[in-house]
């Protein structure tokens, strides 16, 4: 466990999301929490604890790793249902056994979850995934014919619980005739499983962005990620959201805020070059400043000699190139830093704010990679404030 930077997690702030989205969402869905990639890089054990203390019980994970850290916090309280990955023979028993749901999205799965189900007396609870344009998974629709014989010769088996897709890119108004399209497909798959006597106790599609930009979507459940930690999928979503209720201020509050402090401070002569190679010299005698956080924590490379930190209440500029384990920064006109001082990464110091959005227009990365990249050995503390 690195204790050279902490992040905090505000339970307040993840309050005034969940209760935004119920408000705009349709009422009476369910709101399942997609917390893969460990919780988009706020810890899992961290978030669900918080989005238990509100009332949300249901979440999506990639594969049964993730599931496992779900059921170790929330044991009963909580349905789990699995988007991705199954490792093998003993992931899907243990998944059986404990009543976590998954997707299904091949037949080999289909059959695998059959036949363990009957080894074990106990139904698969299984969510058929069909392919409807964003061609990653899915079944065809040539496919499905078996699929709904399966079911039907299967049903002491399989309790197919739920019918879904994904959106090929919803957070964006590039590709509004293809999401428009799958959205069709979609619902013509879903009546024919109604006309097969196959109807699903769920009928899912929509992530944050297909929520807000199609509301049609919303359908029986929301699988919600970016939205509830505080930031938007996309800016046309967001503007798309003040258009419609004509009035720009964000709804949204950030949960996550990342911490550290200085490690030492130093002189630099006029023409010395600072770290690794000559990608900074100093054009005048200045005063720096090193962090102990580096691309090995998940600060990115990409933000060498443009990234921004906050110090004593003002804006740091990064200069060198970012190391495995610290960083520069310029504090010429800091005349009381000293080692020890707070240094805020991501968050609010004094009347100044450093966002992801920051951090994504100066590396040209999506708020949800840079999330995804902080380091898991990272202290996580939940805060109230």
């Amino acid at each position: 466990m690195h204790n050279n930077s902490h992040l905090e997690l505000n339970a307040q702030s993840f309050r005034t999301n969940i209760n935004f989205l119920r408000q705009h969402l349709k009422k009476n869905l369910v709101i399942s929490s997609v917390i893969k990639g460990n919780a988009y890089g706020h810890s899992i054990e961290k978030f669900v604890e918080i989005a238990l203390a509100h009332d949300v019980n249901h979440f999506s994970v990639f594969d049964s790793h993730e599931a496992i850290r779900v059921k170790s916090i929330a044991n009963e309280k909580a349905t789990v249902l699995i988007m991705g990955w199954l490792n093998n023979e003993q992931d899907l028993q243990w998944i059986i056994e404990n009543e976590v749901e998954f997707f299904v999205f091949e037949k080999q799965r289909l059959i695998a979850a059959a036949k363990m189900a009957k080894k074990l007396k106990k139904k698969a609870i299984v969510h058929i995934e069909v392919e409807t344009g964003m061609n990653r998974t899915g079944f065809n629709r040539s496919e499905l014919k078996w699929v709904q014989d399966f079911l039907h010769k299967n049903s002491e088996f399989i309790n197919f619980k739920g019918l879904c897709t994904h959106f090929a890119g919803a957070e964006s108004i590039a590709n509004f005739f293809r999401i428009k399209q799958q959205i069709i497909t979609f619902n013509e798959i879903y009546e024919k499983f109604c006309e097969l006597n196959l109807k699903p106790l769920q009928k899912h599609a929509a992530c944050s962005a297909a929520a807000m930009m199609y509301p049609e979507t919303q359908m029986d459940m929301v699988r919600i990620g970016i939205m509830q930690y505080g930031f938007w999928p996309s800016a046309e979503v967001l503007v798309n959201y003040y258009n419609n209720k004509k009035k720009n201020i964000d709804p949204l509050k950030r949960i996550i805020s990342w911490k550290s402090e200085v490690m030492s401070v130093k002189k630099v002569k006029r023409g010395e070059f600072v770290g690794y190679g000559t990608s900074f010299m100093a054009d005048e005698n200045m005063k720096i400043a090193t962090v102990p956080v580096g691309y090995a924590h998940g600060y990115s490379r990409n933000l060498s000699n443009v990234g921004r930190v906050l110090i004593n209440g003002e804006r740091c500029v990064v200069i060198g190139t970012i190391n495995m384990n610290m960083m520069v920064v310029e504090v010429t006109f800091l005349e009381n830093i000293k080692s020890g001082d707070e240094v805020v990464l991501i968050g609010n110091q004094q009347d100044k704010e450093l966002t992801v959005a920051s951090f994504s227009d100066y590396s040209n990365m999506l708020n949800y990679e840079l999330l995804t990249r902080i380091s898991p050995d990272i202290p996580r503390v939940i805060v109230n404030n």
